[in-house]
Order: structure tokens, then sequence, then C-alpha cells
């Protein structure tokens, strides 16, 4: 059997695998973690590599033994339970995921973030500093992503330009949520343009391919932010723009570094096309691995904390 130092040699911001798993068993058997799929009366045992999986999403039709759940808690991978298609999310620990347990978290990245998170004006800014980060990555992306420029989709750098004006001007959490929500409007405006779906509209219960898509590639979004938070140990409630009444709100801030860039346009471009659940998901993988989602929501976490914490120090 594995062991646990085995399990996590692999970083978690190095992971590439997100597992989407319906109608079938996951188990444990001779110290591996595996799901079985009944094909035509013939039973197949699949391998998960859980030292390389950052979350998995059990949808329909699916069970997991509790020697399984043990194993992927050592490995440090999230679960979640969801409808067809990773959507809604119906059962969850930190409103996301179900977390690991560790009384062995790391201290130092909550002790940063709680050392600005209690003062208003010092949680704006890094609110702020969030949705600088989340332009910069869509302008650094949609530059130099050949797939993306052949359907047509290159930096705003009129919109990105107003936006970045506005986050600096914002003098409250619910003006830059208000701005935020305006972006994304737009975007959603040119990706509809770019591939020729008419009268768009964001509907979150919708039946349309669109928005399925845009449900189900966020929830992949979210299962990366989930597990960032989770390893350097912060609580998804301390968050800096979706709201303190919200106990996983932080999960959305995180999710939000990427979602526009790698998710929004894909949403649209594989509903054109006619694509899959499955081929979509894979595009999404794909862009998360290709662009480093994972190693940008690490990057970006740890540096808003570290920065929060050495600021509040110098003015000690």
């Amino acid at each position: 059997m594995e062991q646990l130092t085995d399990l996590k040699a692999i970083l978690h911001s190095k992971r590439a695998n997100i597992y989407y798993l319906e109608m079938c068993r996951v188990m444990q058997k001779n110290g591996r973690v595996l799901y079985l799929t009944e094909e035509q009366k013939e039973k197949q045992y699949w391998n998960i590599p859980i030292a390389n999986t950052t979350c998995i999403l059990l949808g329909t039709g699916t069970s997991i033994t509790q020697a399984a759940v043990r194993m992927l808690a050592q490995a440090g991978v999230l679960i979640g339970f969801s409808g067809t298609g990773g959507t809604p999310l119906i059962a969850a620990n930190e409103i996301e995921w179900l977390t690991p347990q560790s009384e062995y978290r790391p201290t130092e990245y909550i002790q940063a973030w709680l050392s600005f998170w209690f003062d208003d004006a010092k949680r704006l800014k890094v609110a702020k500093q969030f949705q600088q980060w989340r332009i910069d990555y869509m302008e650094k992306v949609w530059r130099k992503d050949q797939n993306l420029q052949a359907e047509g989709f290159y930096p705003d750098k009129s919109l990105l330009k107003q936006f970045a004006k506005k986050i600096k001007q914002a003098p409250t959490v619910n003006k830059l949520l208000t701005d935020e929500m305006a972006l994304t409007k737009n975007l959603y405006r040119i990706a509809a343009t770019n591939t020729k779906i008419k009268d768009f509209k964001r509907q979150h219960d919708s039946s349309d391919i669109a928005n399925d898509f845009l449900n189900h590639g966020n929830y992949l979004a979210y299962g990366l932010a989930a597990t960032t938070l989770w390893v350097l140990g912060i609580p998804h409630g301390f968050a800096v723009m979706h709201g303190k009444t919200r106990r996983g709100a932080l999960v959305f801030d995180v999710a939000d570094l990427v979602k526009d860039t790698l998710i929004l346009p894909w949403a649209f471009i594989c509903a054109k096309e006619g694509a899959t659940e499955q081929e979509f998901r894979q595009q999404c993988l794909q862009n998360f691995t290709q662009h480093k989602a994972l190693d940008f929501m690490f990057d970006s976490v740890k540096q808003a904390a570290l920065q929060a914490r050495d600021k509040s120090q110098e003015g000690e």
C-alpha cells in the first residue's frame, strides 16, 4: 500500500487531474483507489491516480466506500457530490467540497489573511488586487493562445483598461462587484458575437448548452480554488469580494481569477461546435494545465496574504 508520504509526492499546484464520475462505484482495492463500471454485463475497473488528482466530483448513480474516502483524504483530494454534469453541487462541507481532515494544516497563510481581513479598507485593497490579477491573466492568456485567437478571442484592451480604472476608483466592495458584473456581461456579449450565438442570456438554471457548459466549467474552477485554499489552510468563509455571509465565498473569489479567461470563451466555442459535455470538460482541463491555472491561484492567494501581512506589520 502506498504510504502517506508517497501520496503527497506531487505538489497540489502541479497536479493535473480533476475527475467527474457517474454511474460507478468508487472503492479501494489492493492499495489503490479505483472506480468500477458495468458495461454490457462486464465489470471494468479503472485506476484513479490520486497522488496527481486535485478533486473528484461524484455525479448521479455513484457510491464510494469508506476505505476509498480514507485514501483520498490521505492524498489531499477534495470530494464533491453533484447532479448530472457536475451541477448542481448537492452535498459538500465548506459549501463547495468535502475537505480532507487534518490537525496539521499550515497556519502561516491563515494568520496572514486574518491580519487584514477584519479591516474593511485592507480587505477592499486585496479585492482590488484580485481583480487586477484577473484581467492581467486574461490579457496574457488571450494574447498568446492561438486556439482562442482562431475563434476571434483577443484581449479587448479598451475594455480591460476601462475596468482597471474602475478597480482603482471603486470606493466599496459592492461597487467593485457591480463593475465586475458589467465586465463579465461585456465578455458574454463578445463571446456570443464571436460564436454567432443569438440572444444569449446568462441563466444558471437554463437548459441551453452554453449556460450548461458555463455552469459545469465553473464548478471545475471551484474545485481548483477549493483545493488551493485547503492546501494553504485558509477557510472558505474569509472572502474579500463575494460577501461575509456566504460561508464558501472565498472559493468564488479565487475561482474568478481564471473563470472568465479559461471557461467563458470555451463554453461558447464548444456550444457552437455541438461538443459533448465530456469534450468540453476535457478542453477545460487542458486549459487549466496549459495555462497553469492552479499555479496562478496558489501564487495569487499566497502573495495577497503575505503582502497584506507585511504591510500591516510595517504600519504597527
